[in-house]
Order: C-alpha cells, then sequence, then structure tokens
C-alpha cells in the first residue's frame, strides 16, 4: 500500500490521519451501534460495545472486527454475525468523508507529497481508506500502524523529505510527534470528533502549531502560509 521513495528528499510531505480528520468515523461507530441494537437486540449491541471498547483501550485504537471475534468466541452459535461483518466489510465509507475532504488531499498533493498515515488494524483500517476514496487519491501512499507515532523513524525511511506537516484530530499524537520531530514537523490540528472535543485531552496537551475547526477549511481559497511555508522548509 505504499511505495519507496529512494534516499532523495522531498521538501515536504503531508501526513494525513483519516479516522475524524479525512472521515467522520464518529458517524460510522453509531452507525455500527444502531445497526446492531435495532438488528439484533440491546443485549447483542451492549455486550459487543464492551468488548469494543475494552479492547480500544487496551489496543490503542478502535478494533471492530476484532470484537466482533471475541463476541464470537462467547456466542459460538450466533448465526447474526455474519451479517455485523457484512455490515461492517461493505459499509460506504466514502459517504462519511468529511467535505472537502478530497479536494484538501488535491490542493497538498501539488504542494508536496502527500500520505495517508493511520493507526489500526490490518484488515478493517485498510479496507475503509480503500472504499473511501483516500487510497485512490494519495496513489497509494497510505502507512497503517498500530501506533504511528512510534514508527516515525519508519515513515521518515519511506518517505524522506526535509520537512513534515501532520495533520490530525489527536493532540496526544501531535504532541507525540513533535517530541521526535521538532522543528521538522509542523502539527496541524483539527477540531473533528470526540477526541477533539474531550476537555481533559485538550487540558493535558500542548497546542498543535496550528488549529483549524474542520478539514474543509482548507479546501477552497488560498492555502494557509503554513501550507506553503512547510514547502520551502530546508
Amino acid at each position: 500500500m505504499t511505495k519507496s521513495h529512494g534516499v532523495t528528499p522531498s521538501d515536504v510531505v503531508f501526513l494525513l490521519d483519516v479516522d475524524n480528520t479525512l472521515l467522520d468515523n464518529d458517524a460510522v461507530e453509531q452507525d455500527l451501534r444502531r445497526h446492531i441494537e435495532e438488528a439484533f437486540g440491546t443485549e447483542c449491541h451492549d455486550r459487543y460495545l464492551e468488548i469494543f471498547e475494552q479492547l480500544r483501550a487496551t489496543l490503542g485504537y478502535a478494533d471492530y472486527l476484532g470484537a466482533l471475534q471475541r463476541y464470537r468466541i462467547e456466542h459460538p452459535r450466533e448465526p447474526h454475525l455474519i451479517q455485523i461483518s457484512l455490515f461492517l466489510v461493505d459499509y460506504p465509507f466514502r459517504d462519511r468523508l468529511y467535505p472537502g475532504a478530497l479536494d484538501v488531499v488535491r490542493r497538498l498533493r501539488r504542494q508536496g507529497t502527500t500520505v495517508i498515515l493511520s493507526d489500526g488494524d490490518v484488515v478493517f483500517q485498510p479496507r475503509k481508506v480503500a472504499r473511501s476514496g483516500l487510497l485512490d487519491a494519495v496513489e497509494g501512499q497510505a502507512l497503517i500502524y498500530i501506533h504511528k507515532e512510534q514508527m516515525l523513524d519508519d515513515v521518515a525511511q519511506r518517505y524522506p523529505a526535509r520537512h513534515y506537516v501532520m495533520l490530525d484530530d489527536k493532540l496526544r499524537i501531535l504532541s507525540a510527534m513533535k517530541s521526535v520531530w521538532g522543528s521538522r514537523l509542523t502539527t496541524v490540528f483539527v477540531g473533528q470528533g470526540h477526541y477533539a472535543r474531550d476537555p481533559k485531552i485538550l487540558a493535558a496537551c500542548p497546542p498543535a502549531d496550528v488549529s483549524i475547526e474542520r478539514i474543509g477549511d482548507l479546501a477552497h481559497g488560498e492555502l494557509p502560509a503554513w501550507a506553503a511555508a512547510a514547502a520551502r522548509q530546508g
């Protein structure tokens, strides 16, 4: 899902998170919860979500299919689990892209190399990136790790650059990346989704270099000065 760029560094690499940055993942979760409860009842809904949240706390990312597999171990005779699995795999993720998200990707690609940088499992997250149209938008340049902020050496090896720009809805991630890359990185906080609005997270983390209310703010008009300036860093 990624291409090698050899050893010649780009002037700038734009790194784009997916969930609640380019795609409304909170809405995806709400749709899944509604589907499970309406189709299979409150008991199934509540137990699946309990397992899901336990896994998210342990892994640090949302593992929808992993939670479903654990639920299946507890309920091996439940035939409706196939329907939940198909709901997830066939979900129309493109419909959940934030307004202007693909336009922003195209605009940033004209400024520099643009790469999806996401956390998630090895099956469902790539499926989401592909079915949403984001994989085509970045011409297959996507990296998906368990904890992306711990893999910056690998990111730099695959996409060497004089300067990086990271767009993410999680201040914790942006802060962790900034502590490693320092002035080589411009952090852009996108204030969408439940993590971006969590007062505890906002209080615990230093502010990003740049803050925007929504990803669509970059879709029209002139790009902000930081986007053009990043391309001149060196």
